[in-house]
């Protein structure tokens, strides 16, 4: 691997963990379900698999494309914001009823409605298209050929280091959340971060 092209990586991972790292939508909720141990390997492999999905189509030009369809972007805004309003009010009602979150901790949820609630916060929050497709697919311009390429594997490498060192690590705190109280917090936090964003969305239309 010559310089440039191991420059290019390095500068894709870099980049792509500045923009995963933060409190968000996703990571929210895979940190909830690594807490829980429900479900982990699959949430934080369809997390990384997306990321890696839209970087490739950002990197490969869609990033412009998608810039130039404002109705579009509208769409995603509305649907993703709506969204995230419903997460963080059912957030909200698991803090306020301890039963509920002490029978989360015992019980396994369902698959299904997990990945469904997955895939909503990574392609309904427009967020991640503005990140992966867009910031990461327009800056890939500076580089052509295989730096291209290195660029994009890099960036698409941070994300799964990223999903599934939260959702593997998030057990480490397992002793700070054996208590309700815990919970309520976590869920607590997690509805104002939801809310946030939605308001944040919101304020674009």
């Amino acid at each position: 691997m010559s310089a440039s092209v191991f420059s290019a990586a390095i500068s894709g991972f870099l980049l792509g963990a500045s923009l995963i790292i933060a409190i968000g939508a996703q990571n929210a909720f895979i940190l909830r379900q690594g807490l829980l141990r429900q479900h982990v390997f699959v949430l934080a492999l369809i997390c990384a698999l997306s990321d890696a999905l839209l970087i490739a189509a950002g990197v490969a030009g869609l990033g412009t494309l998608i810039s130039r369809s404002p109705n579009l972007i509208m769409a995603v805004t509305i649907g993703g914001a709506l969204f995230l309003f419903t997460y963080a009010i059912i957030a909200f009602r698991r803090a306020l009823k301890p039963d509920v979150l002490k029978a989360a901790k015992s019980g396994e949820a369902r698959l299904g409605p997990a990945v469904a609630a997955c895939l909503a916060f990574t392609f309904l929050n427009p967020h991640v298209y503005l990140d992966t497709v867009v910031l990461l697919g327009g800056l890939s311009a500076a580089y052509e050929g295989q730096a291209r390429l290195a660029y994009g594997l890099g960036a698409m490498t941070a994300s799964f280091v990223w999903f599934f060192g939260l959702g593997y690590g998030a057990r480490l705190l397992e002793p700070v959340f054996a208590r309700p109280a815990a919970w309520r917090v976590l869920d607590l936090l997690i509805g104002m971060v939801m809310t946030a964003i939605g308001l944040s969305l919101v304020s674009r239309v």
